[in-house]
């Protein structure tokens, strides 16, 4: 996905005068919606190449008495 911001298209306006995020994200679709929350994921979490991080196993070898 390209990071680069078109700026064709954006507006610059004053904090009271833009609508809330709720509003905006509810005439979203589902698929854009979940689409999105992915991304936030995945730039959370470093994801790379479609893989998520991997639980890093454990071992303790205890000596019993």
């Amino acid at each position: 996905m390209d990071d680069r911001m078109d700026k064709t298209i954006v507006k610059i306006s004053k904090i009271g005068d833009t609508e809330s995020d709720f509003a905006f994200w509810k005439t979203q679709s589902y698929e854009a919606r979940l689409s999105t929350l992915d991304q936030i994921r995945r730039e959370y979490h470093g994801w790379q190449d479609d893989a998520p991080p991997r639980i890093q196993r454990v071992c303790r070898i205890v000596k019993r008495k």
